[in-house]
């Protein structure tokens, strides 16, 4: 039953996005009750349930809607949605560490709101993704943050040597409801759709304290801006307000004027330009104050290739040297934090207090950071890095292991490397490098 049902929704999805792609001034006006459509809930509940995560405010999880009856908790919901009952809960806040240090705010909405918001982006995604611009690489199917790092790459070796790295100061926090609105209304003029987005963004946020006390506020209420960073809806109304800014940019004629071009994945963004980069730059500043947006000027700055380097995304972006010739050249490599953070991380696994895990535990928790890590940066010369952290991961398991086994010494006799990657199946880092054509580089 599972295939039919995508298979619907898909064709449902294909639809409005042809419409949207054909007709670009077309306000969509009956989309709500798609959105309670059985097949559609069922996709949305699918993909939750897939994702994972937390409960809520209500303490409500999966398990527990499993064991009540998923497709009967799905048809209450549709009754809600159906009869306009449905009301969103409070956000549950919880802080996260964020990899170049400090933390940052996640909310966790409760899986009924996470389902619904699922339900209403499989409706009208297709049509906004019809309007999104090239430069936006962030949340869309076929896009990628390592396509946004290799368009950078790609700008920067064909002429686009100075570079706007520009920084917005909480870009998710400061969006403004009634402009962000009237982006999603330029394409909606179905009531209860706006309603409902209304709704999330405005919702409290309830946060625990060391006590486990929780304190409600209505910040983004108040203030009306913001979006709930970790709700399903978040990323798109996030992409839909940047629009503003690429397409002002391009509009107002700042990309032919300055040769500049945009490269955009969620809040980060710079700009590439082949001369006259602090003249772009005032001309962001603008955009941005028109819009409503603070620039964070700390940490924005112009950059000349390759006399300066700068990061996006992770990576480094400037002079690097081939290994075999010595030659320079524009390149990309992994941020020296990335790196710092990724031996946080196996420094952390790997202290005193965890020695009652399994070896094959300890081990495979080790794994899926190396592997997640070098996942993601694969792109440029990665062996220099790849080789820190494998040495960095044999020593720490190893101090591990004589601390499990109370071992004297450094142990580099009974646990050398070799015996940690061939024998525990400690992952080697350096051995993945043969299969990236730019790791070589």
């Amino acid at each position: 039953m599972s295939l039919p049902t995508q298979e619907k929704v898909e064709k449902l999805q294909q639809a409005l996005h042809a419409k949207a792609k054909r007709s670009p001034e077309f306000r969509f006006y009956s989309l709500y009750d798609k959105m309670y459509r059985s097949d559609v809930l069922w996709l949305a509940w699918e993909r939750c349930r897939e994702n994972g995560g937390a409960a809520g405010v209500d303490g409500e999880t999966f398990e527990q809607i499993a064991e009540y009856g998923a497709e009967r908790w799905r048809e209450e919901l549709a009754s809600e949605l159906r009869t306009k009952e449905y009301r969103t809960s409070a956000v549950r806040r919880v802080w996260i560490e964020k990899a170049g240090g400090g933390t940052r705010p996640l909310g966790i909405p409760t899986i009924r709101d996470r389902v619904v918001q699922t339900a209403m982006l499989l409706v009208i995604e297709p049509i906004f993704e019809a309007d999104l611009e090239p430069e936006q690489h962030a949340y869309r199917e076929g896009k990628s943050a390592h396509e946004a790092v290799r368009a950078v790459h790609t700008l920067v070796n064909n002429g686009h040597t100075e570079v706007v790295d520009a920084d917005l100061s909480g870009y998710f926090d400061s969006i403004p409801h009634p402009e962000l609105m009237k982006s999603v209304a330029r394409r909606i003029s179905d009531k209860q759709i706006l309603r409902l987005i209304k709704m999330w963004l405005t919702v409290p946020v309830e946060e625990f304290d060391d006590r486990g006390t929780g304190h409600r506020t209505t910040r983004s209420k108040d203030e009306r801006r913001g979006t709930p960073q970790g709700a399903p809806v978040s990323p798109l109304l996030s992409n839909l307000y940047m629009r503003r800014f690429v397409l002002g940019w391009k509009r107002l004629g700042y990309a032919q004027r300055f040769g500049a071009r945009i490269v955009n994945y969620a809040d980060d963004f710079v700009i590439c330009c082949r001369g006259h980069a602090e003249q772009a730059c005032e001309a962001m500043r603008a955009i941005m104050q028109r819009i409503r947006l603070t620039v964070n000027e700390e940490k924005t700055r112009v950059c000349r290739l390759p006399e300066h380097s700068f990061d996006f995304l992770g990576y480094t972006i400037g002079r690097c040297y081939s290994p075999k010739t010595g030659r320079a050249y524009i390149g990309t490599r992994p941020r020296a934090k990335a790196v710092a953070a990724a031996r946080d991380r196996i420094r952390k696994l790997t202290e005193r207090r965890w020695t009652s895990r399994s070896l094959e535990g300890q081990v495979e928790l080790i794994n899926r950071i190396l592997i997640g890590w070098s996942n993601y940066f694969c792109l440029g010369p990665v062996s220099s890095a790849y080789h820190a952290l494998d040495e960095y991961a044999c020593d720490r398991l190893r101090q591990w292991l004589r601390a499990k086994h109370k071992v004297r010494g450094r142990g580099m006799t009974r646990y050398p490397n070799a015996y940690l990657h061939r024998e525990v199946g400690l992952v080697r880092l350096t051995a993945r490098t043969r299969g990236l054509s730019w790791a070589k580089a």
